[in-house]
């Protein structure tokens, strides 16, 4: 065999090249036809996605949800609301799309939307305010009630449940346990603490419902109110946090505020006596606890009353009792959390209403006798 010249070997050696080259080319023009799919794919796949979320969830579902919209609330925290309830399919998608169409100023309060309105019904009925459904009928909830009073005077007269029909609801463990997964911030596992006499006392919230449904369920009506009670309670949050509150703290204290209230009274200052009594390690000594405790109404307590053992009993106990004694309205869960800044520890309400403030035992006795007398 003839030994190869340089020039053939310089030769064979571009062929060689030439022929990796056309492989690296047709590598190159694979991988590159490949992510040219992929792009296709995904550009196409993102591009259904947007489409179908700027669709309406169910376009024949007649089922009216549901929703609180906090005073305060961003777009940020409407839109993730939204998407909780199951009224849109993407908050992030409807948050892009309103900012796109330059919309804004949404109003705080009840709506009852569907899953059957598109993105544009949604935007226009929370910038007016208008509920796009009209309720059957409403139910309404007063400030300060216990749940007992709830079940007799509002579940028992306003549907066809009976208020031990509704009792056995609230107290349902296994119901309690799937509200504290469904509500995990609001209903912590104090609400099951060894004293506390009713795990959902006091987180039932007092407002006028609106009703969609000839005969809602329980858990319908029992689940509209805790809404309700998130909803107001959330605005706090952070400083609950800060402070290392929970909102079971915050409910019970309200609900004392809420009880020892009249008309005219200032809760942020009742408020400040309370803190003012806890700071001196004194007991709160109010008498709507004692009530609580003995589970009876009364017009009066007698000085046997006050000596009556109980958990909830703020005379023969310190601080807090156990849990909510009552419903608190907003202005008690505001005032608890903004209270006035005094030296009060005492205060009494004459039968008009009227409060007197006083910062020692003898200044007290004298309003006592002054306004309310032996």
């Amino acid at each position: 065999m003839e030994k190869q010249s340089k020039k053939d070997v310089m030769f064979d050696r571009m062929k060689e090249k030439k022929k990796e080259v056309r492989v690296v080319r047709r590598i190159v023009l694979i991988v590159a036809l490949v992510l040219l799919v992929v792009v296709a794919v995904a550009g196409w796949q993102a591009y259904s996605y947007v489409t179908d979320a700027l669709e309406p969830v169910d376009p024949d579902s007649q089922e009216v949800i549901d929703v609180e919209v906090p005073i305060g609330s961003n777009l940020d925290s409407i839109a993730a609301l939204l998407e909780e309830n199951g009224v849109i399919k993407d908050a992030r998608i409807y948050k892009y799309y309103v900012k796109f169409k330059n919309e804004s100023e949404f109003q705080a309060g009840s709506y009852g939307l569907t899953q059957s309105m598109t993105l544009d019904e949604i935007t226009e009925s929370l910038k007016t305010g208008k509920v796009y459904h009209e309720p059957l009928y409403t139910i309404n909830v007063p400030e300060g009630l216990t749940l007992e009073e709830i079940a007799e005077r509002v579940i028992a007269e306003n549907t066809e449940y009976t208020a031990e029909q509704f009792m056995d609801q609230v107290q349902d463990e296994a119901y309690i346990d799937e509200l504290m997964v469904k509500y995990p911030d609001l209903l912590t596992e104090e609400i099951k603490g060894e004293d506390v006499k009713f795990a959902l006392e006091g987180y039932l919230f007092p407002a006028t419902y609106p009703i969609y449904e000839e005969n809602p369920s329980l858990t319908v009506l029992i689940e509209q109110m805790l809404d309700a009670t998130k909803a107001n309670i959330e605005p706090y949050q952070s400083v609950l946090q800060e402070e290392e509150k929970s909102p079971h703290w915050l409910l019970t204290f309200a609900s004392l505020l809420e009880e020892e209230a009249t008309a005219k009274s200032d809760r942020q200052t009742i408020a400040s006596v309370f803190y003012n009594r806890i700071d001196q390690d004194m007991p709160l000594q109010t008498d709507p606890t004692v009530i609580y405790a003995m589970g009876e109404h009364k017009d009066r307590l007698f000085n046997s009353d006050y000596e009556f053992e109980d958990p909830y009993s703020t005379y023969t106990n310190k601080g807090l009792p156990p849990g909510p004694i009552a419903a608190a309205g907003a202005s008690s869960i505001e005032a608890v959390l903004d209270p006035n800044q005094t030296d009060y520890l005492y205060f009494l309400a004459d039968s008009e209403g009227n409060n007197y403030f006083s910062t020692s035992y003898e200044q007290h006795l004298e309003y006592r006798d002054e306004h309310i007398g032996n």
